[in-house]
């Protein structure tokens, strides 16, 4: 229920966003050569206003994938947590600790220390020393909650400077582009957690 409410804000919030930029349009259309600056600066307004919507749309998609995946971490029973599909792809454990780990690389790259247990820092070693630990199934799902409250949290710090410029990988980006595929990368692996969870007989709490 918690989760269908999220999705019909989100749906709202878009909606939003659209009104805000059909708004924008009129000013710019109506305003005299007089009302220029004006005008500037009411499309300005909303363009902001619009880009705040657009980051709780971020906030919200990635608190909907917190409770997924913490909730299907939680259905797989201990014995599937070493289930892997095939040899050299990741385990069922494997994917849920990558997950993490990534929750908690991807703020510090930005500037952002990671939980000192951790050991995670902008070092890509610890990035993959941190997925090389031996962990139970308790300590995976503890993880994994950990992580999405660390990764919201280091959202929610960088409110104020969506547009602040960043080298990541040798490239040019912005805080607000290293967010979206942070997103995208949480529902490619959600993706592939219900799959093994489906080859495991296991049925994603949120479905029927």
């Amino acid at each position: 229920m918690m989760t269908a409410t999220r999705v019909r804000s989100r749906a709202g919030s878009n909606a939003a966003t659209v009104a805000l930029g059909v708004l924008a349009l009129g000013v710019l259309a109506c305003a005299s050569p007089e009302d220029t600056s004006e005008g500037d600066a009411s499309a300005a307004q909303v363009e902001q206003a619009a880009d705040v919507l657009q980051f709780e749309n971020l906030v919200r998609t990635v608190t909907i994938l917190s409770d997924k995946f913490e909730a299907l971490a939680g259905a797989m029973p201990e014995e599937a947590y070493d289930w892997r599909p095939m040899e050299g792809v990741r385990s069922v454990s494997d994917v849920y600790v990558h997950i993490a780990a990534d929750n908690f690389f991807v703020p510090a790259l930005m500037g952002i220390a990671a939980p000192p247990p951790t050991g995670i820092t902008n070092d890509v070693q610890t990035f993959r020393a941190y997925q090389q630990r031996d962990m139970s199934r308790d300590e995976v799902i503890a993880g994994v909650g950990a992580s999405f409250d660390f990764l919201l949290a280091a959202m929610e710090e960088t409110r104020g400077e969506l547009d602040r410029v960043m080298t990541l990988g040798g490239s040019e980006t912005s805080v607000d582009d290293i967010w979206i595929r942070a997103v995208t990368h949480l529902h490619e692996h959600l993706g592939q957690s219900i799959a093994y969870a489906r080859a495991n007989e296991v049925v994603p709490p949120w479905s029927g």
